[in-house]
């Protein structure tokens, strides 16, 4: 029998983070992915460059890429560095891609990276997830109850 799945992961050191992600879409299912990435790639998210602002996960035959993820170019990196915005491919397992092919084939979800780090192995990560995404009205909601739960620990500090 296989072990269950831990919920949370081991995040030793988070290179980039996309806030936005959870404000624009309801996140369903999230997956731990492994990133492959050259060796100026590798040292310059160590030194804690990066951006997953603009980025998204696609399929393409067969396999989860990552596009439009900017991985500034390594600034002691010599001739050998990497082009910035490159696609870089996901290492996921195999059901866990066919997972992702018809979640996002027949239910029209979409894939989308939440944040880059280093687990506690030193192997490059990304958080991705599985989501829909919200209308302005939805949106709006998500304000109004971040602003009602800020009020209520302000209510409860000054009653305390």
């Amino acid at each position: 029998m296989a072990l269950p799945k831990p919920t949370s992961f081991d995040k030793q050191k988070t290179v980039a983070e996309n806030r936005r992600a959870r404000f624009d879409y309801h996140i369903d299912e999230v997956f731990e992915a492994g990133i492959a990435l050259t060796g100026t790639e590798v040292k310059s998210l160590r030194g804690g460059e990066g951006s997953i602002a603009e980025s998204y996960a696609e399929l393409r035959k067969g396999e989860v890429w990552l596009v439009n993820a900017n991985v500034p170019e390594f600034s002691h990196g010599n001739r050998f560095n990497h082009e910035p915005k490159r696609p870089r491919k996901l290492l996921l397992h195999e059901r866990q891609i066919s997972k992702l092919h018809g979640a996002v084939e027949r239910k029209g979800m979409t894939l989308v990276p939440l944040s880059v780090y280093f687990n506690g192995q030193g192997r490059a990560k990304v958080e991705l997830a599985l989501a829909r995404g919200k209308n302005v009205a939805d949106k709006r909601a998500t304000v109004k109850d971040r602003d009602w739960k800020r009020q209520q620990q302000r209510i409860l500090r000054e009653h305390s």
